[in-house]
């Protein structure tokens, strides 16, 4: 945005500096012009006043020695013709009266014009200036004396006067770029900072951190008023966030005392229920147990969202090995095949303990959906920067258009809702990796099944060191 602003107010001087220059430059070249229009159509009559008498005496090789002398000196060559444009004495042979450009002139001489100024003097134009002045006798026209001049001196004084503007203006422009410079970081200082707020804000929000203000009181003042009406808004969102973490983590916990008493109860009926309400007191039970379940899950993503620890080195295989030992045993008692594939010294940025909660959320979703009789691999390694942990299944999989939704909170495919659950475990596991500035993205591998694929960033990690 610096770039572009830069070349908006170069633009706009370099059109005002062209507004300015460009009528200058023809206004020196036509005042050169008519300079040497004017000293030029002065010596033309000056010639023709001589021509007077010659011509009327019929003996126009008097001014040859006069002409001559005037082109030694100012190399200006002047023709002398009669009233039927013949030709009769020149200073220079090589002038012809047929000439387009002398003919033209010797005619509206011979007409009794007087010679008018031509076009504005250009320093490419290296075309002669030639005037054509008539000679009278007694107010009649006896002939023409045609002066034809070289503009080589009038183009190189127009040609300076040029050099001089652009000069000129490459000067203005070279300052207006070191004016432009701190004026437009100045105008965009606020931008910059509403920026790198503006990353900072979703950091905090993902983090559970509290928002950090912008601040600053330079720039335009329709910017620093923006930037306190983003730390407002950051400041109300940040509260509102932090809020409902509160609300979800105290309710949560307040549940928990009563919804343990009403399961005692439950259980203290068990065997004095009458036989036609045993199925619903069954069902009662079972609801407890589900209440109990989603009370667990909402204070695991309470604590997800609201944790402020920054993400600690990992050790993933380790901890891919202590959770799939201690899921073996549920996933025995229905004879699944719970197998790993790791590669040794994993070493990846998660929030503590946050590999384990992500290996349990996906375990109890991986065992939980797959039939009896079936296998889960958990596989993690290393790929490029990134630390690629997967827990795949065989179990009833998702359709290709629920894949997107199925990280999100509450969020459960009709397909399983028979299947007990609250669908916040993906959600809980997406929230642990995005604090880590991770990614989650769920496949449909061949072979039925899904994989979820965890990536966490890697680290360079010596025990030791850190023993």
């Amino acid at each position: 945005m610096r770039s572009r602003l830069l070349v908006i107010m170069l633009s706009l001087l370099v059109l005002v500096l062209l507004g300015l220059g460009v009528p200058l430059a023809l206004n020196v070249a036509g005042t050169e012009q008519q300079r040497l229009f004017l000293d030029r159509v002065g010596d033309t009559s000056r010639f023709a006043s001589l021509a007077q008498n010659p011509l009327l005496a019929d003996k126009p090789d008097l001014m040859r020695p006069e002409l001559q002398r005037y082109q030694q000196v100012h190399g200006i060559s002047v023709l002398v013709t009669d009233r039927e444009n013949h030709f009769l004495v020149t200073s220079d042979d090589s002038v012809k009266v047929d000439d387009p450009r002398i003919a033209e002139r010797l005619k509206l001489a011979l007409a009794g014009r007087v010679p008018e100024t031509g076009s504005t003097l250009m320093p490419w134009d290296r075309t002669p200036l030639v005037l054509a002045e008539p000679v009278r006798v007694g107010g009649e026209v006896r002939g023409a004396v045609v002066t034809v001049s070289p503009t080589d001196a009038s183009r190189l004084r127009v040609l300076v006067w040029w050099s001089v503007l652009a000069l000129a203006s490459v000067a203005v422009l070279s300052l207006g770029v070191l004016l432009a410079l701190p004026v437009v970081r100045w105008i965009l200082r606020p931008v910059r900072r509403l920026d790198e707020a503006t990353g900072r804000m979703v950091a905090s929000v993902v983090s559970g951190r509290p928002v950090e203000a912008v601040g600053g009181e330079t720039g335009p003042p329709e910017l620093r008023h923006l930037t306190r009406s983003f730390d407002q808004m950051a400041a109300s969102v940040s509260d509102v966030l932090a809020a409902q973490r509160a609300f979800v983590a105290d309710a949560s916990h307040q549940l928990r005392n009563p919804l343990t008493a009403l399961r005692l109860r439950l259980g203290n009926l068990e065997g004095h229920v009458h036989e036609d309400s045993v199925e619903q007191h069954h069902a009662a039970m079972e609801e407890t147990v589900r209440l109990n379940q989603i009370l667990d899950e909402l204070l695991s993503m309470a604590r997800a969202e609201a944790s402020s620890v920054e993400p600690v080195p990992a050790e993933v295989d380790g901890a891919v090995a202590e959770r799939v030992d201690a899921w073996r045993v549920v996933a025995a008692a229905r004879g699944i095949a719970l197998s790993t594939r790791t590669e040794p010294d994993l070493f990846a940025l998660a929030p503590p303990r946050g590999v384990e909660t992500v290996l349990d959320a996906l375990l109890d979703n991986a065992l939980k959906f797959s039939p009896d009789h079936s296998s889960v691999v958990v596989s993690a390694e290393q790929s490029g920067q990134r630390v690629v942990l997967t827990v795949r299944d065989h179990g009833p999989g998702l359709t290709p258009e629920e894949l997107e939704r199925a990280t999100d909170r509450f969020w459960r495919s009709p397909s399983h809702q028979n299947i007990t659950g609250s669908g916040l475990g993906l959600a809980i596991v997406r929230r642990v990796v995005e604090r880590a500035g991770g990614a989650v993205r769920l496949e449909l591998p061949e072979g039925g099944g899904l994989a979820v694929v965890v990536e966490l960033p890697v680290i360079e990690f010596d025990p030791e060191e850190h023993a």
